[in-house]
């Protein structure tokens, strides 16, 4: 089991985050708003269940998405995630608050990133950016495509 109060570097299937069960400890990585909301990222559709109700309507297109963020109607913003690489780090604490590993609004740093994380994990990829997930903000009846 991985220490929840700390702070992960980690490659996910869109870009290096900042991951960690503790909101603060991540606002504090990153410099920012500790009002300011995170991603969570999930290990399974039963773990996605825990913290909100999928709208029938979506509960397929949840299903298959890939590199998609959904912001529910309770504002939760979740991602289910597929990529195996990341997918073996997040099975061992089943979810994470996910934020990109580099200060707000400005572009990934290694050093930067390196110094501010406790834990470092480099899988057989290393480290890369890549395009942020899609955000779609969905309700009972309708989506709406954010990023």
């Amino acid at each position: 089991m991985l220490n929840q109060q700390l702070v992960y570097l980690v490659q996910t299937e869109t870009t290096v985050g900042f991951l960690s069960q503790n909101s603060e400890a991540l606002a504090l990585s990153k410099q920012r708003n500790k009002t300011q909301a995170f991603i969570r990222c999930v290990d399974s559709l039963n773990t996605l269940k825990e913290f909100t109700r999928v709208p029938k309507k979506f509960k397929n297109k949840l299903r298959r998405s890939k590199r998609i963020t959904f912001i529910y109607p309770n504002g939760e913003a979740l991602r289910v995630v597929k990529d195996e690489k990341h997918l073996k780090f997040l099975k061992k604490i089943k979810w994470a608050y996910s934020s990109s590993a580099n200060l707000t609004c400005k572009s990934f740093e290694e050093n930067y990133a390196k110094k501010k994380a406790d834990i470092i994990v480099e899988d057989s990829r290393g480290f890369f950016e890549s395009k942020p997930s899609l955000m779609i903000k969905i309700n009972s009846k309708k989506s709406r495509k954010l990023r």
